[in-house]
């Protein structure tokens, strides 16, 4: 069942080059952003990543499949019986039940294929982390990880905190697997794999590298090139257009710009304007303070269009709602009004062409069956989201019943409701209350990537069992369009992934789990540890390295690495700080 699994999954890959995503089986294109870089002298060319066999990756994953195929897996409804037809509107969406007892149920297709792996075969876990304990590896890997490695990784890291305080297993967002791997580094370990798209491991890199731990190697799970549609918007000619347009008619300026795109953009973008990254989390607390320190600044952000078009709708939706001078000032930031709130809202320029191709796919489809079905559910959105499936969210966390944010602030929603469902529960029976006899069921809307629901289990699963509770489920519903799936007259495989769609894709464009991120997987982390106890040669192991496309090369005679990290740093700063650094104010002012 798994190699069909992936089998589908590969096929499903190769159809997303219609929705523009070569590069997911490709050699990346020359990007044109090198024609700003000029190499220094001596600098040596850095070769392109080249594919693996692909017969090798089915051989392997034809062996686990033996692992999954017994009577009880095989007669699952995935794959037992034909599903109905194909239909173009959707009314319940699939889902996760965590039980009151903690057992996982899957409601529909898509639940179940992300549902098999929370259990992980523990013989694997053992496996890998016998390698990873001989190679001295850490593991850093994104939320959005495939639900098997998830699966894997979580069990690692509880097995190995039952002989150490510590782990060297880390799943968290981008910005934090940086600091994991610090940390990491710091407790002894040689060699870091880094788990997510290739912008992550230069961003780990980079903060490695300025925490003393550039001679520690990070590696990426494969050779290939991990592209991310969102990260690769802002590396066209147009994005630097726009920059450009945006330095000559606004005296003061500032670019803040998505952590998640790669260190090239930053270093392009920062030699045009003074440029600044954030993350989901602080992207409102850094344009606050911006604005704040420099009243009349220009805020330019980007890539990602519709965090940008969210954020300026926050600000309208706390101004339509009445917020006082006081509220604003408690609430946001200390140093703000209704006056200066409205001029940093109307002085916002958003990049207009960059999206996630995950948070791209909640479209009028989903909305439509979240307000007519799931009035009931608490609705959680990352920034990312387009503005109708936003604006749901918003309007609920007013009430608190909802929230929109970063991956993290969702799982910390997620497990307060679940915690405070929790005390309500043992206060009610400490006050003598007779039971019901019914279990109260809270509903949560995953407005992200799929691949979260892995953080997500756990947590409920180990906030119920601290309690012992026995009424409180949780339910995670993935708003997945009828698109993402199709039904085939099939008796032994019901589902497949949409026409011209990849697994869990829309062919409007859109995905329920990202395509690229899932190229990391289980194999590759192990062929990882592998490679390192081996010592293998030194060709093989720099393919795996995070790009170096930097290396050597100088923007306007300064040197590219530091021009690309040095938005990183003054986003650190400002978090350390609460301010931003003296010498990004006097960029955005000379």
């Amino acid at each position: 069942r798994q190699f069909i699994f992936h089998l589908t999954m590969f096929a499903s890959a190769i159809r997303n080059s219609r929705l523009g995503i070569r590069r997911l089986t490709t050699k990346p294109v020359q990007n044109r952003l090198y024609q700003h870089l000029a190499p220094t002298a001596g600098a040596a060319a850095c070769a392109g990543p080249s594919s693996s066999p692909l017969a090798a990756r089915l051989e392997a994953r034809s062996a686990s499949a033996a692992r999954l195929s017994s009577p009880s897996i095989m007669q699952s409804r995935f794959m037992s019986s034909p599903s109905a037809a194909y239909s173009q509107t959707v009314d319940v969406f699939p889902s996760i039940v965590i039980e009151a007892g903690g057992n996982i149920s899957a409601q529909g297709p898509f639940a179940e294929a992300q549902a098999q792996f929370l259990e992980p075969d523990m013989e694997a876990v053992h496996s890998l982390n016998e390698s990873l304990t001989k190679a001295n590896m850490g593991v850093v890997a994104h939320y959005y990880m495939d639900v098997e490695l998830q699966g894997i990784l979580t069990s690692l890291k509880i097995e190995q905190l039952k002989t150490s305080d510590s782990s060297r297993i880390a799943i968290a967002d981008s910005l934090k697997m940086g600091d994991d791997a610090v940390k990491m580094c710091e407790e002894g370990a040689t060699s870091i794999a880094c788990l997510g798209v290739d912008f992550m491991s230069e961003s780990v890199a980079t903060i490695m590298s300025r925490n003393g731990y550039a001679h520690i190697p990070v590696y990426r799970a494969t050779a290939r090139h991990i592209g991310c549609s969102l990260a690769e918007s802002a590396e066209k000619d147009a994005y630097q257009a726009w920059l450009q347009k945006g330095r000559a008619e606004n005296k003061n300026a500032l670019h803040v710009v998505y952590i998640n795109t790669s260190l090239e953009t930053k270093a392009v973008s920062n030699s045009i304007v003074p440029t600044i990254t954030c993350t989901s989390s602080n992207v409102m607390a850094t344009i606050l303070q911006a604005s704040s320190e420099v009243p009349d600044v220009k805020i330019m952000y980007g890539p990602d269009t519709y965090m940008g078009e969210n954020l300026v709708t926050m600000f309208t939706s706390i101004l339509n709602a009445n917020w006082d001078d006081d509220k604003i000032a408690k609430a946001l930031h200390p140093k703000h009004n209704r006056a200066t709130l409205e001029k940093l809202r109307d002085n916002i320029d958003v990049y207009p062409n960059g999206n996630c191709v995950v948070h791209h796919m909640f479209g009028n489809e989903v909305v439509n069956t979240v307000k007519n079905n799931y009035d009931d559910a608490f609705v959680t959105a990352h920034l990312e989201v387009p503005g109708e499936m936003f604006q749901i969210a918003m309007e609920k966390s007013l009430v608190d019943k909802g929230v929109v944010g970063s991956t993290s602030d969702i799982l910390k929603f997620i497990s307060g409701k679940v915690s405070l469902a929790v005390e309500e529960e043992a206060a009610s029976a400490s006050a003598g209350a007779t039971p019901s006899g019914d279990n109260r069921r809270l509903k949560f809307i995953l407005g992200t990537e799929a691949g979260m629901v892995t953080s997500i289990v756990k947590s409920v699963q180990d906030i119920l069992a601290a309690a012992g509770s026995k009424t409180i489920e949780t339910e995670i519903v993935f708003p997945v369009s009828s698109e993402a799936v199709m039904g085939v007259d099939d008796d032994d495989l019901a589902v497949v992934p949409g026409v011209a769609g990849g697994e869990g894709c829309s062919t409007a464009g859109g995905c329920a789990t990202c395509p690229f991120m899932k190229m990391n997987d289980v194999d590759a982390l192990s062929d990882i540890a592998e490679m390192v106890i081996e010592n293998s040669d030194e060709k093989k192991m720099k393919s795996h390295l995070p790009p170096q496309r930097l290396i050597g090369k100088k923007i306007d005679g300064i040197d590219a690495v530091d021009l690309g990290s040095e938005p990183i740093l003054w986003m650190r700063h400002f978090m350390k700080e609460s301010a931003m650094p003296k010498s990004l104010i006097q960029k955005i002012s000379s």
